[in-house]
């Protein structure tokens, strides 16, 4: 029986690491993948509750945006990056809102009152 040397056991094992790390095996996913759907820098909704039927709505720009046909339970994501908020109005303006998304908040919320949604930093 052959004695494998401590250090050609520590380089083998750390060899096998970074092969295993640049083949993506160990990686982790990419900060820029889609979360049900939703790309990452997007403000999302979808078209049922539970991130159900898919996202029907995708808000990438800054400002007010006009909410149109959207009855009931919908999943709204906040999938922005930077700390940037997505905001629900009631006015069709980007006015009387009254619920702010926080980078990552995803809630289901009955959007039959909403005309309107603002995208700010």
């Amino acid at each position: 029986m052959t004695r494998t040397p401590i250090r050609s056991k520590v380089v083998a094992v750390a060899a096998t690491a970074l092969l295993a790390l640049g083949t993506g095996v160990l990686s982790a996913s990419p900060a820029s993948a889609d979360t049900n759907g939703c790309p990452s820098g997007a403000a999302c909704i979808y078209g049922g509750p539970n991130s159900s039927g898919g996202v029907t709505n995708q808000y990438w720009s800054r400002g007010v945006h006009k909410l149109y046909n959207q009855y009931g339970v919908h999943t709204v994501f906040n999938n922005q990056t930077d700390g940037w908020k997505f905001i629900l109005c009631r006015g069709s303006n980007g006015d009387n809102c009254d619920w702010t998304f926080y980078e990552g908040a995803a809630w289901d919320v009955d959007l039959t009152p909403y005309n309107s949604v603002i995208v700010t930093p």
